[in-house]
């Protein structure tokens, strides 16, 4: 049996057919990323009061300011209460203003909202607000529960039924519960449709990567994941600029549906994983499809390789069990929570994002930005410096500067930002890092069972990062304490990874398991000779 680089070396490693590939899979991460960060729009808390519109019946030529004077009741601070109103009474208007009110009660007719900002959101069409605010953190925690969810359903499933219909259904899936979400007429149904479309964001991101992976060559697999990574930041940039035009959460879903729609048609043209095809047995379509691959990159398959695709190929069996008997467990700890204290800092930051007294569009729009360079720069400090390196820097200085937020008054809301986009900008960086780092320290064999595990754990952080969010209630250094101090706490832990750079990883768990022991023994013969040489 041909072994599959040997195949792609023929037909082309980083052709013209690969880079078609990247970009087809690329391109649903700008949608994703709308649809992902949209919440955090959708659920923006303005400024309000109750609606007070029944002492219009004692005086209906009263201004809006008198309105509030008489039956608003005022904070310690002088401002309007946002969740309390005086009782109504059945008195004359002057009876009200010379004996004036004083019974509180919670609105009993709604609140008046404030349309400076957004015309509506989800806290404004379900009045998620007073005793019901903390509805906005659980429609998040919903939000990731449904990517969490769909990363455990259709990871494992990408194996039996393949990696293109595991991509195809969750972007149909997307496409119904993002125009779903738009036509809502409660809370309860709205968080329904949050959750399948997280089952659908969860499901087609850690199948599409697997799926550009395995149709690379190993020196190309960096640059196509970066790549995808980089379209991630075109949405997060594209998102500012469409709430800041619409401003209205209903009409945004179905501006976001629209491009949905031809990923939608167009992903079923995507051809399936050829080593998966392989893998199953499949020898006549997997000569078929790298014939057209061939043709695409113009490049001629030698006879000799067709006819060792139809030989059988014998593949080693991995699975969860094989993993965690493995000696290399180790490692699939410690970068299983580095990925997730990372995910976990820039989450908790995002979904914070309305709250940090910065002008939000500006403020998404520059966290988009700063994503560009990161994971260009990801290619570039992957070969120089290596990835243990790399890892360890970015993530130390991403938690450094998310520390920092502590220590600087909340009124400078300029050096905030500056803080909060330059952590961000190294947790993305590592968050990069993490994306290639983790599909080049397992062996084939356990590659794909590794990844998606890690990737479960990693959405655990999506799913715990409001609930995190809710301390600040207590202190609002509670969260950036958690979570700076877990992601110092991984970039600490990189130490005891392996260098991958230049090393390609064995297809069998038992060849990397003595890479690894050789690795040891070449360090501690370094140490032993260091010493002899010191005395």
């Amino acid at each position: 049996m041909a072994d599959f680089g040997e195949i792609l070396r023929a037909v082309g490693d980083f052709g013209l057919f690969q880079k078609l590939i990247v970009l087809a899979l690329s391109f649903p991460n700008i949608l994703l990323s709308i649809s992902f960060a949209s919440i955090l729009f959708m659920d923006f808390d303005p400024e309000r009061h109750c609606n007070t519109d029944w002492i219009l019946g004692a005086g209906p030529n009263l201004t809006e300011e008198e309105q509030l004077n008489l039956t608003i009741p005022r904070e310690p601070d002088g401002s309007l209460s946002r969740c309390l109103m005086f009782a109504p009474v059945d008195w004359t208007l002057d009876s009200i203003r010379r004996y004036g009110l004083n019974h509180t009660t919670a609105c009993q007719d709604g609140w008046v909202y404030d349309q400076t900002l957004y015309q509506a959101t989800i806290v404004t069409d379900f009045d998620l607000v007073c005793d019901k605010a903390h509805f906005a953190g659980i429609a998040q925690t919903v939000f990731m529960a449904g990517i969490l969810a769909g990363s455990f359903i259709f990871g494992p499933a990408s194996e039996p039924i393949g990696r293109k219909r595991a991509i195809q259904i969750p972007t149909v899936l997307l496409m119904i519960f993002i125009v779903a979400a738009g036509f809502c007429p409660n809370y309860y149904l709205y968080i329904v449709t949050q959750f399948m479309s997280g089952v659908g964001i969860g499901g087609y991101r850690v199948n599409s990567i697997v799926l550009v992976t395995e149709w690379m060559g190993t020196a190309k697999r960096s640059l196509g994941l970066c790549v995808s990574q980089i379209f991630n930041a075109l949405g997060s940039m594209s998102l500012a600029g469409i709430m800041y035009l619409i401003r209205d959460w209903r009409r945004a879903q179905l501006v976001i549906a629209a491009p949905m729609a031809l990923a939608v048609i167009y992903i079923w043209f995507i051809p399936e994983s050829a080593q998966w095809l392989l893998e199953q047995g499949k020898t006549e379509e997997v000569k078929k499809l790298i014939l057209k691959v061939a043709a695409i990159n113009k490049q001629k398959v030698p006879e000799s390789l067709l006819d060792k695709i139809s030989e059988k190929t014998i593949v080693e069996p991995g699975g969860i069990e094989l993993l965690i008997q493995s000696s290399i467990l180790k490692y699939f700890v410690i970068i299983t929570f580095i990925w997730f204290s990372i995910n976990l800092a820039y989450l908790c930051v995002v979904f914070n994002i309305a709250n940090l007294g910065l002008n939000i569009f500006l403020t998404q729009f520059m966290f988009g930005l700063t994503e560009m360079p990161a994971h260009i720069l990801c290619i570039w400090l992957l070969e120089i410096r290596g990835r243990k390196v790399s890892l360890m820097s970015t993530v130390l200085l991403g938690g450094f500067f998310s520390f920092l937020v502590i220590l600087v008054p909340r009124d400078q809301a300029l050096l905030v930002g500056v803080l909060v986009i330059t952590g961000q900008f190294f947790l993305i960086w590592g968050m990069s890092i993490c994306n290639i780092y983790i599909q080049e320290l397992f062996p084939t064999s356990i590659r794909h069972t590794a990844t998606g595990l890690s990737t479960v754990v990693m959405r655990l952080a999506g799913l715990l990062s409001p609930l995190l969010n809710l301390l600040a209630v207590y202190h609002w250094t509670i969260p950036i304490i958690v979570f700076s101090s877990l992601a110092l706490g991984g970039g600490a832990l990189t130490f005891l990874l392996p260098e991958t750079r230049g090393v390609d990883p064995p297809d069998l768990l038992d060849q990397m398991e003595a890479m690894d022991q050789e690795g040891k023994q070449k360090t501690d013969d370094g140490s032993g000779e260091k010493a002899k040489t010191k005395t």
